[in-house]
């Protein structure tokens, strides 16, 4: 399936994009948000984009838009990106971030990425396929009480305890390899049925967070975007999920209000530290039409913040 950039037109108006302004793709993809911006910017327009999945660096979209010397494509984590940033001379002179989060359906629609019960395939859901643990690897050690906490944590899962107690009575007869195994299992042990909803979903959803450590790389990318952009900057994240959406919008929240509360104590105004964000806008929603095309979308929730 054709990866469709989520909220396109939307992001491409958020970031008001200037002629010669400076640019930051956090999760280049198959490069559709990328490409959007690239056709906004002038001559004197740059672009970096980076994404930590090396099948996204080696696409055939992203080796040709590599030609274009407007823009840069590298292979980093989040948790690098003021380190890239710095490296390349741009520390707060970033006009615009956009970091579209999850998974992408060449992602999902690879089986030999493990990311998807859909197909049958190696149990493996790592963004980053040339490092780390396979979530194979994760389930084969994990001890089950911190198992529980990451399927109730991150799947929001409330048979977290019988699924955990089902993945370690299984790995003592034989290993689960498969994301076939691991989503029939499921099937077999949660009694009740979402509509619409596999049983696997949120066990999956759980796994791929920890295995990659999404949340914590959230954290840290909002941290630096901050540091990175410059005056009347813009941060335009799209999530999937609510544990990243309560992330981006806590942030947000934080860091466009006082950042102390002096309460009753006789302060100054002008001693009390301020975010350096200007109050935020509610966020924002697909629409019906974009939903109808890209069934992807409707649960995509997008936030933008600028900076001071």
């Amino acid at each position: 399936m054709e990866h469709l950039p989520v909220m396109y037109a939307e992001a491409l108006q958020q970031l008001a994009i200037k002629s010669d302004g400076v640019y930051l793709d956090g999760t280049f993809g198959r490069g559709g948000h990328s490409q959007g911006i690239l056709n906004l910017l002038g001559s004197n327009g740059q672009l970096l984009a980076f994404d930590r999945d090396v099948d996204a660096i080696n696409a055939d979209c992203a080796q040709a838009m590599c030609l274009d010397k407007r823009f840069k494509l590298k292979h980093n984590c989040f948790s690098q990106l003021e380190n890239i940033v710095n490296s390349e001379g741009l520390a707060e002179k970033i006009d615009g971030i956009l970091l579209d989060l999850g998974v992408s359906s060449p992602q999902l629609d690879t089986p030999e990425r493990g990311f998807s019960f859909l197909r049958d395939g190696p149990l493996d859901m790592r963004m980053d396929s040339t490092t780390g643990v396979s979530a194979e690897q994760w389930l084969s050690t994990v001890d089950e009480k911190y198992l529980v906490k990451v399927l109730f944590e991150y799947g929001e899962e409330k048979f977290a305890r019988r699924i955990a107690r089902a993945i370690l009575e299984q790995r003592m007869k034989s290993p689960i390899t498969t994301t076939k195994q691991l989503a029939d299992l499921i099937e077999d042990v949660v009694p009740l049925r979402e509509k619409h909803k596999h049983p696997a979903t949120r066990t999956f959803q759980a796994i791929r967070i920890e295995i990659n450590k999404e949340l914590d790389e959230l954290s840290t990318v909002l941290d630096q975007a901050i540091r990175v952009l410059g005056p009347g900057g813009k941060l335009v994240v799209i999530s999937f999920h609510s544990l990243e959406d309560r992330i981006v919008k806590r942030f947000i929240r934080n860091e466009s209000g006082a950042k102390h509360n002096p309460g009753k104590l006789p302060i100054k105004e002008v001693d009390i530290l301020k975010g350096v964000l200007k109050k935020p806008s509610k966020g924002f929603k697909a629409t019906a039409q974009e939903i109808n095309q890209n069934p992807r979308a409707r649960s995509a929730v997008m936030r933008v913040a600028e900076k001071i």
